[in-house]
């Protein structure tokens, strides 16, 4: 399917792999939006892909209701019916062993994590149920399949839920023409790697999946016809092993 002209959201856009699949889109022609919390960033990464068309960008925090249905009433007005979405905003701590996580974090990021998820899903959801039609595609990791002391007790938490939202809305919306995509990205060289308790060493870097990797396969999903869904999509480094 030829994605020109074709309209995208992106959450967690600034930057990592929300970036990548915006910038990804944005060479098939799509018209994108890119929302985060941090505007100066969010400018930063519009302006990686000029256009045409150019990327536009809205300062959002996701796990705040209403600051998410003002960004779905600026997507309307400035792209018009939404086709595809992209819940892509995602944090962990450092300190994310369940002896040393604070509750504080924990609720950050269940309420970003997957929170998020669902305000933006609930937004987009009577817009695509008109049209009868439309993608989301939500970016979990193979901690939301997978419990792992990496990621740790929150983050996995946090991911299986949102893999739990997305598997139900797309049972429940495919009548809709809705379909409903999870990605299980591994290892990634993101920012927020920054975040991990210890230091990425530079070879284990090198290895890493890159955003540009996971960028390729949401274009190829959103370019399949909508009579053909993937549910799911893990995709993981070469050394990293997943069964």
């Amino acid at each position: 399917m030829d994605l020109a002209g074709k309209t995208a959201l992106i959450t967690g856009g600034g930057s990592g792999i929300g970036l990548g699949i915006a910038l990804g889109l944005a060479r098939e022609g799509c018209r994108v939006a890119i929302a985060g919390r941090n505007e100066s960033k969010l400018a930063s990464a519009a302006a990686r892909h000029p256009g045409p068309p150019p990327i536009l960008a809205h300062p959002c925090d996701v796990s705040d209701r209403d600051s998410v249905a003002a960004l779905f009433a600026w997507v309307r007005a400035n792209l018009g019916s939404l086709d595809i979405l992209v819940n892509s905003a995602g944090i962990n701590v450092a300190r994310r062993a369940i002896a040393e996580l604070a509750p504080e974090d924990w609720d950050r990021m269940l309420a970003i994590n997957a929170t998020g998820a669902f305000h933006c899903i609930h937004a987009a959801l009577p817009d695509m149920r008109r049209r009868q039609g439309g993608l989301i595609v939500n970016v979990s990791s193979i901690a939301g399949k997978r419990a792992m002391k990496l990621g740790g007790a929150g983050y996995c938490a946090s991911k299986f839920a949102m893999t739990a939202l997305g598997a139900t809305v797309g049972l429940e919306e495919r009548a809709n023409g809705i379909r409903v995509t999870n990605v299980y990205p591994g290892e990634v060289n993101t920012p927020i790697l920054a975040d991990r308790p210890t230091p990425v060493p530079p070879a284990r870097l090198a290895q890493m999946l890159v955003p540009d990797d996971i960028a390729a396969m949401v274009v190829a999903v959103a370019k399949l016809p909508a009579r053909a869904v993937v549910p799911e999509l893990v995709i993981t480094p070469l050394y990293q092993e997943y069964a």
